[in-house]
């Protein structure tokens, strides 16, 4: 899990450490969203190695695609964040001298990645370009907006529609043969499936289970841009060991970045 670096009491940021201090995020302290787990689990996705092109669509602070970043030493990662508010804290991340190993390899675009045709590419989001796409869209139904807080309110509201214009923006600025990596709530799993329809293949889906016997509470979903390979139901993942609140081994090492869950097939 994230660390928080000690800071003022009035601070309204902090700055957080992950991978067990390998690299740092600045995030607000109170308001918007705050990056843990689940950014850590969707960049454990990206199983390359070598000279890639990741971009993480609406990445927030940045802290998944600074994840990918972190450990392949030869991934270029693209932060697209359409709040200026957060992507100024993803900047602010990559002026950290604890990041200056990899800071020089990420850029911040800001963009909503919802445009399409012309005004997409204007906005830096060009065609057939990159080899992953990693996202963590907004998980709460859009009529649930209890919180006063905009920003967060923002990033964890769904919109109509929004799994199919991310997932088409996905597709539309992946090479053919791409991987698409995301992370959502299993209620979203039909919505997902839809979205990838004829531009992605071969989904590989994994139930994330708090405790083995409990519901689960997230899934992690790869496809391929233009596959044709049947949908695969992986085993799942499972939290914590029985009778403990521990991460299993196997859970920490993904959540600290020293392994990754790579795909079953192609």
């Amino acid at each position: 899990m994230t660390a928080d670096v000690a800071e003022p009491a009035e601070a309204a940021e902090t700055i957080d450490a992950f991978h067990r201090g390998r690299f740092h995020v600045v995030q607000p302290r109170d308001r918007g969203h705050r990056s843990g787990m689940d950014a850590m689990l969707l960049a454990s996705l990206v199983a390359a190695s070598g000279a890639i092109r990741v971009a993480d669509l609406g990445a927030g602070a940045g802290a998944a695609g600074m994840a990918v970043a972190s450990r392949i030493e030869a991934a270029e990662v693209t932060l697209i964040e359409r709040s200026p508010e957060m992507a100024e804290f993803a900047r602010k991340s990559l002026a950290l001298a604890g990041n200056e190993t990899f800071a020089a390899r990420v850029c911040v675009i800001e963009a909503d990645v919802t445009l399409t045709g012309k005004a997409r590419t204007s906005a830096g989001l060009v065609d057939d370009h990159f080899h992953h796409v990693i996202m963590n869209p907004p998980f709460n139904d859009a009529s649930d907006r209890r919180t006063p807080d905009d920003l967060r309110a923002e990033a964890h509201a769904m919109t109509d529609g929004q799994f199919e214009s991310w997932i088409r923006t996905a597709g539309a600025i992946m090479v053919p043969g791409g991987q698409l990596s995301l992370i959502a709530r299993p209620q979203s799993i039909a919505d997902i499936i839809d979205a990838c329809g004829k531009r992605f293949g071969g989904l590989e889906i994994t139930p994330i289970h708090p405790r083995s016997g409990e519901n689960a509470v997230r899934i992690l979903v790869t496809a391929i841009k233009g596959s044709r390979a049947r949908l695969n139901l992986r085993a799942p993942l499972v939290m914590h060991d029985e009778g403990t609140h521990r991460f299993s081994a196997f859970v920490d090492d993904l959540n600290n970045g020293r392994t990754v869950y790579p795909r079953k097939g192609r």
